[in-house]
């Protein structure tokens, strides 16, 4: 698979990063809206390790990139823009953190609770179903599977979506378990957090109200370890800003208004 998109012309100063992991194409739309204006690259994260996916990334903004670059990462998306940082400085101008996963253990602990709690007996029912299938060795093409999982998790993640505005996205199973299951050792040995230090450019985060990953865990936490560090919260909006009948709008003010 081809793992670069470019929308706009160049030079190529923003790159929209994914979030999943493995959730290939989700962030397209945000690449289409920003490219009238800017050369925006989509990165399509296809290595199944976290140092595979930094290695991976460096390589696309060193081949097709106007470095520094601003990185506008989503949920996982988020944490590995907030990694790379750290790991190549140089390399970039400005994190935008949508959405981001959490970064500290004890603020992603409840995040299924809260999904699972927003969902209807039968929809609950069949996410964990799904869950339970998804750790099941038997079964061997679990793309399909992590396919529909999305689709339920992003209805509990969404606060009122509009019809239509998000992307079809191919989803891989074995990028998504692999990375993930290293992100969380990550996080729970408080390694992620430490690397906040190494961080020298801006970073700013875009949060909704009604994300299941906490705001506050995301706003206290950042705020303490960065020394330059913005929030913004939007009312009546999801994990996913661009998809939000009340908060799209807002969301793109706000992120225009931080590129320019």
């Amino acid at each position: 698979m081809k793992n670069i998109r470019k929308y706009g012309n160049s030079p190529f100063n923003i790159a929209v990063i994914h979030g999943g992991p493995g959730a290939c194409g989700e962030m397209t739309p945000v690449a289409k809206e920003l490219s009238s204006i800017w050369g925006v690259l989509e990165p399509l994260q296809t290595a199944t390790t976290i140092d595979g996916q930094v290695i991976e990334l460096n390589n696309i903004l060193k081949k097709n990139g106007n470095i520094p670059v601003i990185l506008i990462g989503y949920s996982w998306g988020a944490i590995l823009s907030f990694i790379f940082a750290a790991r190549y400085p140089l390399f970039v101008k400005k994190i935008i953190l949508v959405g981001s996963g959490s970064f500290e253990e004890k603020h992603a602990k409840n995040i299924m609770k809260t999904r699972l709690g927003r969902l209807s007996k039968d929809e609950k029912r069949e996410l964990l179903k799904l869950m339970k299938t998804l750790k099941d060795p038997t079964i061997q093409d679990k793309n399909m599977v992590l396919k529909k999982f999305s689709k339920l998790i992003s209805k509990a993640d969404s606060y009122d979506p509009l019809k239509n505005e998000s992307e079809e996205i191919d989803c891989n199973f074995q990028v998504y378990h692999s990375v993930w299951k290293d992100a969380e050792e990550l996080r729970r040995s408080e390694k992620l957090l430490k690397l906040g230090k190494k961080i020298q450019c801006p970073v700013i985060a875009i949060h909704g109200e009604y994300d299941p990953h906490p705001y506050k865990g995301i706003e206290k936490t950042l705020s303490h370890m960065l020394t330059d560090f913005r929030f913004f919260l939007l009312a009546k909006c999801g994990h996913c800003p661009w998809i939000e009948r009340n908060a799209r709008d807002k969301f793109y003010y706000i992120l225009k208004k931080e590129i320019d």
